[in-house]
């Protein structure tokens, strides 16, 4: 006797492509003899599930543009009525597909809707998120950080960071209440982990948690590659040189991207760099090669150093591989990411508000130096502690307990 397929429905909230890559790649890892995988995200992602066998099913997002402003000028990403659409929207594809399970990535409204639904729903966050790892906080690139010294800018973020985590919870909060649900308080934490499950996309060695319970787990790096084709250049770089990969990311700022290149163009190094579908940089000095996309796995690989946003996708994908981190971040996501990074000594971390060449080229010298090994050294050890982790077999595992509890229930 054949046992039924599993169906688990992905929701993506497509406002960076790293919240449409994780469920895809999960959804990939996933066994297709055990479970019937669906994915839904917002339009315009459907050239990266070329060759998954995956046909996206459509749901509203924000756009990265709206999404991306709300960041810079430190505003509540979501308000009532936006959060509000979004539960209508899911429960009319949760109510078409009728999943055993829902796994949401920064969808926030399936903390209702899936309630609402009756359907388990698993939430994949980063760890720094979780109220059970502890913070220090600091400014991002805010209108404060950009009139005021950074120490003050500091201490004054740090100061106001509660009253602001609450103002960001108020929206999903006001729309609980609105369906019977109770509100989740003003821990802006507890919003972004409400989940019947929560597994996080990293690895205790760097986020350490403390009193986590039976609900929250680590799964490891969640590592996702567009599918995209080699460039001409690819084969024809110059292997004498150390290769430095450099890509902002979705949400990196467009016009941090030239001024990286400009920075390494004097230095004796092969500079690889992807736009993330942006802006072309303009003039690439004669040591770069520039591409829409790469794979960054194989990229990171390659590399014995990583400039980026300082975002957990891109790190991830060259502390996976050994490779020291070069974060040039803006927003309090990637200074989070960051902090573990450059806490375990695989990084270093600039301002992407207050970047100057000087800085990026001293920065990824000090990165390169063979005389002074202990980032590569602390990359290395990340990765030995990685490659301990199968997200894709956690997420199996845990699947599997939903499903024994289910036939269990009376």
């Amino acid at each position: 006797m054949t046992m039924e397929r599993q169906k688990i429905l992905f929701m993506a909230e497509a406002v960076t492509l790293a919240h449409v890559g994780r469920p895809l790649a999960l959804a990939q890892a996933l066994d297709p003899g055990r479970y019937a995988v669906d994915v839904a995200c917002a339009p315009g992602y459907d050239m990266f599930f070329k060759g998954s066998n995956i046909e996206p099913l459509r749901l509203h997002s924000i756009s990265s543009e709206r999404f991306l402003a709300a960041l810079a000028a430190g505003k509540p990403v979501y308000d009532a009525a936006t959060l509000q659409h979004y539960v209508a929207d899911d429960l009319r594809v949760l109510n078409a597909v009728r999943p055993h399970v829902v796994v949401g990535d920064f969808r926030l409204s399936l903390s209702v809707s899936a309630r609402l639904a009756g359907i388990p729903y698993i939430g994949l966050i980063n760890a720094y998120w979780s109220p059970y790892v502890r913070q220090r906080y600091r400014v991002p690139a805010l209108p404060l950080a950009r009139v005021l010294p950074i120490a003050l800018a500091d201490r004054l973020f740090r100061l106001a960071r509660p009253l602001a985590f609450a103002l960001h919870s108020m929206p999903l909060n006001r729309v609980r209440r609105a369906h019977g649900l109770p509100a989740l308080g003003p821990d802006l934490r507890r919003v972004y982990t409400d989940a019947d499950h929560v597994l996080y996309a990293d690895i205790p060695q760097m986020f350490p948690a403390t009193a986590l319970p039976d609900t929250h787990a680590y799964m490891g790096a969640v590592t996702w590659s567009p599918p995209t084709p080699l460039p001409a250049w690819w084969h024809e770089l110059d292997g004498a040189k150390p290769v430095v990969y450099v890509t902002l990311g979705s949400s990196g700022a467009g016009q941090v991207l030239p001024r990286v290149l400009q920075a390494l163009a004097t230095l004796p190094v092969t500079v690889i760099a992807a736009t993330a579908g942006g802006a072309s940089p303009g003039v690439v000095p004669a040591n770069a090669r520039v591409a829409p996309y790469l794979p960054g796995a194989a990229a990171a690989r390659r590399a014995q150093l990583v400039v980026c946003n300082g975002g957990s996708p891109t790190c991830q994908q060259a502390l996976v591989a050994g490779v020291p981190v070069l974060g040039i971040a803006g927003n309090l996501d990637q200074y989070l990411n960051m902090a573990g990074v450059v806490g375990c000594g695989a990084g270093r971390l600039l301002r992407s508000d207050r970047l100057t060449e000087a800085a990026v080229r001293d920065a990824a010298l000090a990165l390169l130096d063979q005389t002074r090994p202990a980032s590569r050294a602390a990359a290395l050890r990340l990765a030995g502690h990685f490659a301990g982790y199968d997200a894709g077999r956690q997420l199996a595992l845990l699947l599997d307990r939903l499903r024994t509890a289910e036939q269990a229930a009376p």
